[in-house]
């Protein structure tokens, strides 16, 4: 028998590929639910939670020194009660336990590791524990040792102080409105002003490093970009998704990003790609797209990114996967990485030439996997060092101080750059044009080569979890970017998608969506993010086509959201709905980092849908979380940045397009095409028939289609001229 398959635990008869990696430690793991609970009771012993997700780096590496280690298996076995949770799929649990150690060490993170009383209550807790004592902390098995000392000693002193946090758990999050507070433009101004001041002028973003993408931040810098005619605003986030779609966190060959970059200039990524990061930015590259006047460069990223997820995220029946790893074969990295003479190998002198000096490849490299016990040397994450550019001679792009200097310097460098890449003879008009053509050339030679090399390596695990939460943010992206860029195979996608959501996840009979499905099982776990992220993507996916049937859909979604969720006492939604027995509190998730909250995508959906059906009873609810979100609004608003879009929305009346027409015609779709094209973030777009708003039925079709542009009762004159549509909207 293997030294990884001695030890069999409980979770190999789970579906979470993050509870499966598990499986074979000598830990004794349970899976979160009644059996470990009973266990600990009866036992009498603390439990170890241990929280993280299946690509997590930080948990391999715990995993590797610690809980692969047969001292630290035993000694679990025999003094306390160990959970292994998924965060993915259960970020109700995460979301209280992640709370309780941010409150009580500062910080907080993955792997998450927290020591609980047998009734579920926190007592002590942090993230990553090393395998030795570092840095004047002790061991993760001498913390070990130590807390089941303490639980023997002063068990009666542990369960009074965990009740003690428990009751400042609750103060902590429960959540009133405010009276009185008002929501006005200038809590928008007020949160740009802040997310300006944070701006990083040399590599774009909104702070330092580490540097996550958070996309809520830049879409509400548009916004707000918009409703105040600020150029500076609008160059910052143009200028973000540039130095982004660069950087080392976008992969130059495969498409899609990283989930963070650990530097400031987005150059070298914890190489984890996750879904709901690639959806979200799609949505920003788009309105990069839109609002800088349809600048290519951006829309090509957006397509990078959902042709990513179609090649190598999506379930044959069109349900997307929810990550992939940054490991590959042990080492963070490998898939992704190049060395220099790897590279001088592979491709011709003049691909070399023109790759290395492209993606900045030198032969120290720039990244090392300092987590690894045995770093690979030489490693390179391909990033855009020197853009080829149009009618720029090649000549001009590097200087000698730059990352791929040692290809020679001064004379020696242009003359043999010249030899090898010049098409034309050196001097003359039109000269670097031709020399930036051949380059590309050259460089898609290159990269066709490496893809194809890539593709024979070991791949990163693939979590194909599908969550229902992730792919409605997904679904989104691809039916606006279909809309937007029209193009057919993206919605093609979208109802794909959506056809397979509602087959595996929703039972129609009881209106419920389940969270997770894998491997032909769904679970029954009900979450606020599932609905909400679900409801926007259908939404999304209904202004893509204007087809009754999604925005019907989307009532029953929207209706079975606020039964179950929604607090009519004090506003807002809870994560899990009533009844909800594993949990020791209901919460309201409140903060949009590089997830949004469910209560800030559940508060814009509910505001859309409202303004479409002209339903009353989404708008309430959605403008009692405003309210509730008031303060933190004000005094936060880099918390709930996507919160602040539905602020910016609920502001104003929404310009509502309606389309009236035969939805199969070529006009239709032009313009319906030409609606999507314009940047204007607070429109509504529906057609005149299903459940849509009383007055857009009234309003008659003439001819194929026609537009009437509105706002309240007062329509401009109906057009069929896409240009007039563009213009209306400007």
């Amino acid at each position: 028998m293997s030294a990884a398959h001695k030890h069999t635990n409980r979770l190999a008869r789970e579906k979470s590929p993050y509870l499966l990696q598990h499986a074979h430690n000598p830990v004794d793991w349970f899976a979160w639910g009644d059996d470990a609970f009973a266990a600990a009771r009866t036992g009498d012993k603390p439990i170890l939670l241990s929280i993280g997700y299946s690509t997590c780096h930080w948990c391999h590496v715990m995993e590797r020194e610690s809980f692969e280690d047969e001292k630290v298996g035993a000694y679990l076995r025999e003094h306390f009660i160990s959970i292994k949770v998924d965060r993915e799929e259960r970020p109700d649990v995460d979301k209280i336990y992640m709370t309780f150690v941010q409150s009580t060490t500062g910080s907080g993170g993955w792997p998450l590791n927290v020591f609980l009383t047998p009734d579920l209550k926190p007592f002590f807790g942090g993230t990553y524990f090393p395998p030795d004592n570092r840095h004047g902390r002790p061991s993760f098995l001498q913390l070990l040792q130590q807390i089941a000392e303490l639980w023997k000693e002063r068990k009666l002193e542990i369960g009074a102080s965990a009740d003690e946090l428990h009751a400042r758990l609750e103060l902590m999050t429960a959540r009133e409105a405010k009276e009185n507070l008002p929501l006005t433009p200038e809590v928008l101004r007020h949160a740009a002003a802040m997310f300006k001041d944070a701006y990083d002028p040399a590599n774009g973003g909104f702070g330092g490093a580490p540097k996550f993408p958070q996309p809520s931040i830049p879409l509400l810098v548009l916004r707000a970009a918009k409703r105040f005619d600020d150029d500076t605003a609008k160059q910052m986030v143009l200028h973000t998704c540039e130095r982004m779609a660069a950087g080392g966190i976008h992969d130059q060959l495969g498409g899609g990003f990283a989930r963070y970059a650990v530097d400031a200039h987005w150059l070298v990524p914890h190489f984890e790609k996750m879904l709901y990061d690639n959806a979200q930015l799609v949505q920003l590259y788009l309105d990069a797209h839109l609002i800088s006047d349809h600048t290519a460069s951006f829309a090509d990223t957006a397509r990078d990114i959902l042709d990513y997820v179609l090649r190598d995220m999506t379930h044959p029946d069109g349900g997307f996967y929810s990550a992939e790893d940054a490991d590959s074969e042990g080492q963070e990295g490998k898939f992704y990485c190049w060395t220099h003479d790897e590279l001088s190998k592979l491709l011709s002198p003049a691909e070399f030439i023109v790759a290395a000096e492209h993606f900045g490849i030198t032969k120290p490299g720039n990244f090392v996997d300092h987590s690894h016990p045995n770093p690979l040397p030489g490693l390179n994450v391909l990033s855009i060092v020197h853009p080829l550019r149009s009618g720029a001679s090649a000549e001009r792009r590097q200087s000698n101080d730059q990352p791929g200097a040692e290809f020679g310097t001064g004379a020696n460098k242009k003359s043999e750059r010249a030899q090898l890449l010049s098409p034309l003879p050196l001097g003359g008009e039109g000269q670097g044009e031709g020399a930036a053509s051949n380059d590309q050339k050259l460089l898609a030679s290159a990269k066709s080569k490496m893809l194809a090399v890539r593709a024979k390596r070991i791949r990163p695990h693939l979590d194909d979890k599908i969550l229902a939460s992730w792919n409605g943010l997904m679904l989104g992206a691809f039916a606006r970017a279909a809309a937007v860029l029209d193009a057919a195979k993206y919605l093609a996608a979208a109802e794909k998608n959506l056809q397979f959501i509602r087959a595996q996840l929703w039972d129609e009979q009881s209106k419920t969506l389940f969270h997770r499905w894998r491997d032909g099982e769904r679970d029954q776990v009900q979450l606020l993010e599932a609905y909400a992220f679900l409801l926007d993507g259908v939404l999304h996916l209904y202004e893509a086509m204007l087809d009754p049937r999604h925005l019907d859909f989307a009532c029953e979604l929207a209706t079975a959201l606020i039964a179950k969720f929604h607090d009519p006492a004090n506003g807002g939604f809870w994560q899990s709905p009533a009844g909800t027995t594993d949990l020791i509190l209901r919460v309201k998730d409140d903060y949009d980092g590089a997830e949004p909250s469910g209560n800030s995508v559940a508060t814009l959906a509910l505001l859309k849908l409202a303004a479409i059906t002209g339903r009353e009873e989404f708008r309430q609810p959605a403008e009692a979380t405003l309210q509730l979100s008031a303060h933190r609004l004000q005094q936060q608003p880099a918390a709930l940045a996507c919160m602040l879009q539905a602020l910016d929305f609920w502001l104003d009346e929404p310009r509502r397009v309606v389309l009236a027409g035969d939805t199969d015609s070529k006009k239709f779709r032009a313009l319906l095409h030409g609606a999507h094209s314009v940047y204007q973030p607070n429109k509504i777009i529906l057609g005149h028939t299903g459940a849509v708003e009383p007055f857009a039925k009234t309003l008659p079709v003439k001819g194929e289609a026609t537009v009437y542009l509105c706002t309240g009762t007062a329509c401009q004159p109906p057009t069929d001229d896409v240009l007039k549509v563009k213009a209306l909207l400007h």
